[in-house]
This record gives C-alpha cells, sequence and structure tokens, in this order.
C-alpha cells in the first residue's frame, strides 16, 4: 500500500523505515528543506537496526511538499509530538481526499485537531482520523539516517474520529500493521490510552534532583522506584475511573502490565520495559523545562486527561497535583497552557453532544 509518514523524529523514522522493509509504497515528509536535500543526496534510504541487525530500507520519496507526500496515499501516519499537530494539521488540511485515514500513534485527541483544520481549510473530504495509546516503536535515531527500534508494539488499542468511519480506518491501518490493532472504539476512548501522561509525569517530577544532578540519567531504570510505581498506579487509576465513567469497556491497558513478568501483557508486550532499560538509549541527558515528558506529555497530555475527567465527573487530585507541580517547575498553569476540552473548542459541551461529535463528526 502506499504510506505517506509524516515527521522527522524517531518515531517517523521508524516507520518511514519499518514500512519500507515490510514492501510498502513509501514516502517521508519533513519541513525541514536542508534535511530533505541532505537525505536524497545520502540516496533516500533509512537504516533499521533491531535484534536482528541492521537493514538498509529504501524509501520511495523524500520531500518537504505535502501534498506530494500523501498524494494517492492510502494511510499517512503522523507520529510526532503533539507539540507540532496543530501545524502539521494545518499543512495536511487542503490536500486530504475521500477514503484517506490519518493515524496519530499516540493521539491526545489530535484526531479532533487534524478533522477540525480540514474543515476550516473547507475540505469535505471523507476522509478517517485515528488515534492510540503509545507509539508502535520504542525507538532512537542513531544518526541522521538511522533507526535503533529496541522493541515493536504487539496491540495498539485504536479509536477513530468519526467513529462511523472505523470500520474502513481500522481495516486500512491493520494492512499497515497487520495482527497489531485493536477496536477500541470512538477517538476519545483512543485518546485516554494514551500512556505517555502516566508513565511520564511522574518520572520527570520525583527525579527532578538527580536529573538536574547528573550529566546523563535513565529515569526509567534507576528512577523507576517502588515508590514512584506506587504513585504512577494511583495515577492510572484516575485514567481508568475516567474510561469507565464515559461507559468505555476493558481492556484500560493498565500501566502495571508494562511493569509485570506475568498476567495480562501490555501494548508492546512481555518483558518491555527490561528490554527497553538494557538497550541504553534512554539514558540522556534531560532538561526539566525543555524535555518532552514535561512540555507534551504532563502539559498537553495530563492536562487533557483532567479536562475530560470534569466532564465525566471524576475527581482527578493525583493528576491535578503532577500538574501544578510540573507548571510550577515551568512557570506556568499547565490548565491553561496545556490541551482541554475547552481549548479544543468542545467546553460548552455536555456529555452527549460530545459523544454525538465523536459519532458523526463535523456536519
Amino acid at each position: 500500500m502506499r504510506i505517506a509518514v509524516l515527521g522527522g523524529g524517531n518515531g517517523s523514522f521508524a516507520a518511514a523505515g519499518d514500512f519500507a522493509l515490510a514492501g510498502h509504497d513509501t514516502r517521508l515528509w519533513r519541513r525541514d528543506r536542508d534535511a530533505v536535500a541532505a537525505h536524497r543526496a545520502a540516496g533516500a534510504k533509512i537504516t533499521i537496526k533491531d535484534f536482528s541487525g541492521a537493514r538498509e530500507a529504501q524509501l520511495t520519496l523524500i520531500t518537504s511538499d505535502m501534498a506530494e507526500a500523501v498524494k494517492s496515499a492510502e494511510l499517512i501516519l503522523c507520529p510526532a509530538p503533539a507539540t507540532a499537530q496543530p501545524d502539521i494539521a494545518k499543512a495536511l488540511a487542503p490536500h486530504l481526499v475521500d477514503g484517506q485515514v490519518v493515524y496519530l500513534p499516540p493521539g491526545t485527541f489530535g484526531s479532533l485537531i487534524f478533522a477540525k483544520a480540514m474543515r476550516d481549510a473547507g475540505n469535505t473530504a471523507q476522509a478517517a482520523f485515528a488515534e492510540t495509546g503509545t507509539l508502535p516503536w520504542l525507538t532512537r535515531k542513531h544518526g541522521p539516517f538511522e533507526s535503533a527500534i529496541t522493541i515493536r508494539a504487539k496491540r495498539l488499542p485504536t479509536g477513530v474520529f468519526p467513529l462511523m468511519r472505523k470500520d474502513h480506518a481500522l481495516a486500512v491501518i491493520g494492512r499497515a500493521f497487520p495482527g497489531v490493532i485493536e477496536d477500541c472504539g470512538d477517538a476519545l476512548s483512543g485518546a485516554l490510552m494514551n500512556a505517555g501522561p502516566i508513565i511520564h509525569p511522574p518520572l520527570i517530577t520525583m527525579n527532578a534532583g538527580p536529573l538536574e544532578h547528573f550529566d546523563r540519567w535513565d529515569i526509567h531504570k534507576e528512577g523507576t522506584q517502588p515508590a514512584i510505581r506506587r504513585v504512577t498506579d494511583a495515577l492510572d487509576a484516575e485514567r481508568i475511573a475516567v474510561r469507565e465513567a464515559l461507559g468505555y469497556g476493558a481492556p484500560h491497558f493498565p500501566l502495571a502490565d508494562h511493569y509485570a513478568k506475568s498476567g495480562d501483557e501490555w501494548m508492546y508486550g512481555r518483558g518491555s520495559h527490561d528490554k527497553l532499560t538494557d538497550s541504553g538509549d534512554w539514558r540522556e541527558h534531560i532538561v526539566l523545562t525543555e524535555h518532552r515528558y514535561m512540555l507534551e506529555d504532563l502539559r498537553i497530555g495530563l492536562s487533557f486527561f483532567v479536562s475530560v475527567g470534569a466532564l465525566a465527573g471524576v475527581a482527578m487530585p493525583v493528576s491535578r497535583g503532577f500538574l501544578a507541580i510540573g507548571g510550577a517547575v515551568c512557570g506556568q498553569d499547565f490548565m491553561r497552557t496545556g490541551r482541554t476540552l475547552e481549548s479544543l473548542g468542545l467546553g460548552g459541551m455536555d456529555r452527549a453532544q460530545v459523544q454525538q461529535l465523536l459519532k458523526t463528526g463535523f456536519q
């Protein structure tokens, strides 16, 4: 199938390389024209390193022209950070056509942002927007054209906006991720599967001291201690309570399964946490006020969860506590600068109105 991958970060390179190796017609869009020129000059290839060794993936196209990248693409994958979604959505919006599927792994309810951008551009195409709870790869770039993949996701719970296009969207996405995609209903259900706002806020705030002391530190290894795990479980319990209050059924993919040695498998499968820490790729220099764990997962992701909790009538004291602490570290009010139902234009809607929007989209 023809797939367009948007972005030039860790996830985008892993996606483009993996899709090309699987035989898909793969096009990579990057807004950085100099980076595009350099990549073309190097042969338009990505080296993928994983447990089986190093393999070279040949891309069909690398471009900074959005129209060229997505023309005739059945699937458009955008694994870019939530902070980049509004700009990318605006650039993509005029070019979408009937039947195309935009997939955000993870989304942080970015599916609504992309759908609104298409509406605001005056584009009435019958496109679908979907999102899941994690990046399909635990991955890091090891060079300008090289991606190291530690593990690939085994279960990707996916929600679709609007819900009435779910069957088509899941079928298209399933061709790119065979045997991995799980139907979790609408896009809000998919957004409430996002693992980043649960796993990362405790790690980056409760490890603030060593992060500012050591030049390089692995918060997933030395920083994941029993006390922090207990807080993570409490934070995750609030997310699951919101899902249940809104009527979404199990599985809820609790973060405890990510660390467990037995029982139900989480999104990446058994032993994924140990593989992550053993890789050494997450031993890094973290600046608290700049890192995506703080500015994306906490400021944007957790503020969104809290706003949905308010709609569902669920108190979220642990989540609100992390927003207050993270905001104090960064000198911001994260509920004002983050992503909420209000900032997305849904603040005046009740639950029934939100559910109708999720089902039918913008009419």
